[in-house]
């Protein structure tokens, strides 16, 4: 590892900002978790910034009312929609970038008008539907209008049309039909494509708040954004900041969860994209 004396300024320079960015980026993140470890009265008192005697209570006590419930809605709700655009998105995303059918072309430019269009401009006639399919105040009325994201069918045919072309020729002087190319030869190398679509729509879901408050309104079926919003409501007036902090923490988690765990595709991804094979 090179001394820091014999680096280039600009170097030295690109990391002391990076350093200070990751600082002032992480300093909430650690505002939340030191604040999560406090008592009440140390809140009210506006103690320093470190708990005089860390503890773990505001977890137990989020832990044990509703919060549960809350956090198991997010997580089915989320890990439906991911694994329902996962399917859908490359499928599709697939059609456009190797298959030849009339209107194609069409089609896909369609789709590209349609990302244009913003998210609130289609909620009013989304909630009729949902309405008219008695969905309203269900998991499924997100579930089913997240079902597909134009941008992520953009992503993989991005993806699929840089596939290597050879690769599936071959598969087909082997006598594999369209099917068997796609789920047996052309899926299984796309892992990196479909961790990366996986963490983002799962992300996306997860941390929505605006599609869940328009579609859901009984207490027992709200998802954690939801909760934590009445949680902070019910408790911002008084001192009570380290269980609104203790469930944005444990919030996190999944996320964090999945990003560790589809990390090494996600890199991988980049590289490919970056030209470092």
């Amino acid at each position: 590892m090179p001394r820091l004396s014999a680096m280039p300024a600009a170097r030295l320079t690109l990391y002391a900002f990076l350093a200070a960015y990751s600082l002032l980026t992480l300093a909430p993140f650690c505002w939340a978790l030191l604040t999560s470890l406090k008592t009440t009265r140390e809140i009210a008192e506006g103690s320093a910034l470190l708990p005089l005697a860390p503890s773990l209570e505001a977890y137990r006590q989020v832990m044990q009312g509703a919060f549960t419930t809350w956090l198991w809605n997010s997580l089915s709700v989320a890990l439906a929609v991911t694994a329902l655009n996962v399917c859908f998105n490359t499928m599709a995303g697939y059609a456009l970038a190797r298959m030849r059918f009339r209107g194609r072309g069409l089609v896909f430019q369609g789709l590209m008008l349609l990302v244009m269009v913003p998210g609130q401009v289609t909620m009013v006639p989304a909630f009729m539907i949902v309405a008219r399919l008695g969905l309203v105040d269900t998991p499924w009325s997100v579930v089913l209008t997240s079902a597909v994201s134009i941008v992520y069918v953009f992503m993989m045919r991005q993806f699929f049309i840089n596939f290597p072309a050879e690769i599936e020729e071959a598969a087909m002087l082997d006598g594999y039909g369209p099917f068997a190319r796609f789920f047996r030869i052309v899926l299984p190398m796309a892992a990196p494509a479909l961790a990366t679509q996986s963490i983002f729509v799962f992300m996306g879901v997860w941390n929505d708040f605006m599609k869940p408050l328009l579609f859901i309104s009984s207490p027992d079926q709200y998802l954690l954004t939801q909760g934590l919003n009445a949680v902070a409501k019910q408790y911002a007036k008084g001192s009570s900041w380290n269980l609104i902090m203790a469930g944005s923490i444990v919030s996190v988690l999944p996320i964090l969860a999945l990003y560790i765990t589809l990390n090494r595709y996600f890199i991988r991804l980049n590289d490919q994209s970056g030209g470092l094979k």
